[in-house]
């Protein structure tokens, strides 16, 4: 009887032992098996029309800061490759040019998908799509178009957008659209609109017609009030920030954001430094300003402000963003090895405004993006291949992997289902 129930303690340890070593999972480790088990999506990366060719492309590990070797290094899963076009003249040749720049970006991205890496990289269309393709072991590209202004004026464009995979889709950017007022406005208080055209209207209809999700990212707060009061389905802002901790015309004040809660849309916190931190991103700035004209000079070429952008013509664009990759990589491995150099905006500032937004509006509502390539990037997360530093940091602060799992995507996918549901609810109507 003795040995019996020695027998039974010494199992009872060796249990409980086993047991305690199961608890005993470091925060790292933690973080490591979530970033694995959930489905991590970006939801804004631009792209440059050089990169996806026989010779150079994102099969490789490009300068670039998204391509397919860094997602696999950093373990992001889902990509939006972005057909962005620049504003220019409301006019038919402005539309012309545009929608031939536009139409290169969807191509690129199908080139991407179908004959450059097929057994990579695969687009999806829904949510289904995306968890298939990860499952499958391969990458996922999604497609969002910024700026609507490469459709001009005719509204069977949206169809032929969506027909080429584009579920996204923002009213206007830098500059008033046919469609929508931009934030830009709020620097001189000029509009063109007093927030949505006719025309703008009608492209909210159509797109929940389609069942495309409406993005408000770039377009004016009295826009947003005003797409969120028409539209039949949840909205999203594909790359934007809390303005309560950043005044920035980018970011969402706190009125939008409980719309959007309202609206039952979401809200991708974006990894762009001056939307995060504006007295540390213009202190680390104003260092790096005078090293990246050092890099560019030896290397002999040229650079611009971002300021400046807008007054180049199409060539000088053009060797610009070939150079940028390059210029911005050696400046900040230079910035490193300077101990006078301010700190940079990080992935904790960026954090920052998860915990801001979560709080006021909620875990449903919220999401993650980090707009690279087009300026996005900070200190922790400057490139796909440190997007798990994002998931550490959610860890160390104590949200959960269900909580982590709706950041990295879950509630932007819920989105898109809605979207998606409700389109084919009107289409039965």
């Amino acid at each position: 009887m003795k040995q019996f129930i020695y027998l039974i303690c010494v199992l009872s340890i060796v249990s409980c032992a086993e047991k305690k070593e199961k608890k005993e999972e470091t925060t790292l480790e933690k973080a490591q098996r979530i970033h694995e088990e959930v489905i991590t999506i970006d939801t804004h990366n631009d792209i440059n029309v050089k990169n996806f060719t026989d010779s150079v492309n994102y099969s490789q590990r490009l300068d670039t800061q998204i391509n397919l070797p860094k997602m696999e290094e950093g373990g992001l899963d889902v990509t939006w490759l972005i057909v962005y076009t620049g504003q220019d003249t409301l006019t038919d040749e402005g539309y012309a040019k545009a929608k031939e720049n536009a139409m290169s970006k969807f191509e690129a991205i199908h080139k991407l998908c179908e004959e450059i890496a097929p057994d990579q990289i695969e687009l999806a269309l829904n949510s289904a799509d995306v968890k298939r393709i990860v499952e499958s072991g391969k990458k996922v590209a999604m497609i969002g178009v910024e700026n609507a202004y490469p459709i001009g004026l005719d509204m069977d464009q949206f169809k032929v957008y969506h027909d080429l995979g584009a579920r996204y889709i923002s009213l206007a950017h830098n500059g008033h659209s046919q469609f929508s007022d931009s934030n830009t406005g709020e620097a001189d208080d000029e509009w063109l609109h007093n927030g949505l055209s006719d025309l703008g209207k009608e492209a909210v209809a159509e797109m929940n017609r389609l069942g495309i999700m409406i993005d408000v990212s770039h377009p004016s707060k009295e826009a947003i009030k005003q797409m969120i009061s028409l539209s039949k389905a949840p909205i999203i802002a594909s790359h934007s920030s809390a303005r309560a901790l950043c005044g920035h015309s980018r970011n969402l004040d706190d009125e939008q954001l409980l719309m959007m809660k309202e609206n039952g849309g979401v809200v991708q916190t974006v990894a762009f430094s001056s939307y995060l931190n504006t007295e540390k991103h213009e202190a680390r700035a104003a260092f790096m300003k005078s090293i990246y004209q050092q890099v560019a000079d030896s290397l002999d070429i040229a650079w611009y402000e971002r300021s400046q952008f807008s007054s180049l013509s199409d060539v000088e664009k053009a060797a610009f963003m070939d150079n940028y990759p390059k210029v911005l990589k050696i400046g900040k491995d230079i910035a490193e090895t300077n101990s006078d150099a301010p700190e940079a905006v990080n992935v904790s500032d960026f954090v920052d405004h998860i915990d801001y937004m979560v709080k006021l509006i909620g875990i449903d509502h919220v999401g993650i993006s980090s707009d690279f390539d087009g300026g996005g990037g900070i200190e922790g997360w400057n490139d796909a291949s440190e997007t798990f530093n994002v998931t550490l940091e959610l860890v160390n602060r104590g949200y959960t992997q269900e909580e982590i799992k709706k950041l990295w995507g879950g509630n932007l996918l819920r989105v898109l289902d809605d979207v998606q549901r409700i389109a084919k609810e009107l289409g039965e109507s």
